[in-house]
């Protein structure tokens, strides 16, 4: 038992979660990916309480300053030497930089805004930690401080991916492209914590990351000071016309991916009534806008679907679902329908797609989003947002 184990007695909420660890069904063995941050580290303090076989595992993204780097190779590797476990980094950099920062530069360029975290996490993340994890030390699960929740249907046969309970923190709108290969393998010991909770724990325990601040921004962003640092580090600047949907130039701009779809401030133009961007046109480097009356959007088809806690429907299967299109966005009720799969996606690894039938337009529905699905708090699948004409 490490020297650093608490002796004072958990807070409700942490003995709860000390319990579901202490009866979680097969082997308790586990690689927990340690980021720096208080909530993988409370990850890990937890499974070694509850008397786990527990190792750190630390992906190397990214060179210099930033949350996930230096700073938090230094703290994760300090909170393995709290807990008395083995930690082990992994150089992902080349894999990082190939699905994430060139995804997102070829997404920019083509007029999308790209979700990396989902992709991250996919293929990033769980899959090859996975896979390092069962190669390198024999473990066949790993555990993260992701807030999500994880339950197994009998009647489905499937793991069903849950809300985290502290609704501000839930993140299983980023955890929607998980296979159920990789969800059975997974541990979320923080899922049924709020975040004063995972503090409170992380305190008890004396970790040095208890009253470490969070990351506001994507990693990327941390690490170059901001997004649009790390786009300009990338992509020369291109000026071109900002239009109304008529063609009416309005303004100019200095590059289409400094834009998100809905945005309203920072347009710099001045007009008789707020303009929201509608669009990005690649093609003719051009942003259009419109006034809000004319930006919500009724519908939208979204593609490379990933069905989590319901089995591939059929085709032209129609039902109501709760979609959540960006992660801070409230779900709202839509009609789902899926539709064929276009003849130059069947050979994809996510081919499904759907049209979604908004009850209410809605104003920021962006391609290269995901549109999540719930039922309630379960994550019924997910894909991009392909288009909203």
């Amino acid at each position: 038992m490490p020297a650093a184990f608490p002796v004072t007695a958990a807070t409700p909420a942490g003995a709860e979660a000390l319990d579901r660890l202490r009866h979680w069904p097969g082997e308790h063995r586990v690689a927990v990916g340690l980021s720096g941050g208080v909530d993988s580290s409370l990850t890990a303090a937890l499974l070694v309480e509850a008397g786990w076989e527990v190792e750190g595992l630390t992906l190397w993204l990214m060179s210099g300053k930033g949350a996930c780097c230096a700073e938090g190779l230094v703290d994760a590797a300090g909170i393995c030497e709290q807990l008395e476990i083995p930690h082990h980094v992994v150089d992902s950099r080349d894999t990082f930089q190939r699905e994430i920062v060139n995804g997102l530069i070829e997404g920019y360029q083509a007029g999308i805004t790209p979700l990396p975290c989902s992709r991250c996490n996919r293929a990033v993340k769980f899959s090859p930690m996975l896979q390092w994890a069962q190669e390198e030390r024999g473990l066949a699960r790993i555990a993260t401080g992701h807030y999500a929740r994880l339950r197994f249907d009998d009647s489905t046969g499937r793991w069903r991916l849950l809300r985290g309970l502290d609704a501000r923190k839930d993140q299983s709108y980023f955890l929607y492209d998980l296979t159920q290969e990789v969800l059975a393998r997974v541990v979320f010991p923080l899922g049924e914590l709020t975040k004063p909770d995972t503090r409170l724990e992380a305190a008890r325990h004396g970790l040095r990351t208890a009253a470490k601040p969070e990351s506001q921004d994507l990693c990327l962003a941390d690490h170059h000071g901001s997004m649009r640092a790390f786009l300009d580090a990338y992509l020369p600047p291109r000026q071109g016309e900002i239009v109304l949907q008529d063609g009416t130039v309005v303004g100019e701009h200095d590059g289409i991916e400094h834009f998100t779809i809905g945005q309203r401030k920072g347009l710099g133009i001045a007009w008789s009534e707020p303009l929201h961007v509608v669009s990005l046109d690649a093609a003719m480097n051009r942003v259009v806008v419109a006034t809000r009356d004319q930006a919500g959007r009724s519908h939208c088809v979204v593609g490379a679907i990933n069905w989590v806690s319901m089995a591939p429907p059929a085709p032209e299967h129609s039902q109501m679902v709760q979609v959540q299109v960006r992660y801070r966005s409230a779900p709202v009720p839509a009609r789902l329908t899926t539709m064929d799969t276009e003849a130059s996606d069947a050979a994809a690894e996510r081919p499904h797609r759907c049209r979604l039938d908004f009850v209410d337009p809605q104003f920021s529905i962006t391609p290269g989003q995901a549109a999540v699905f719930y039922d309630g708090d379960a994550v019924l699948g997910g894909g991009l947002i392909q288009s909203s004409a």
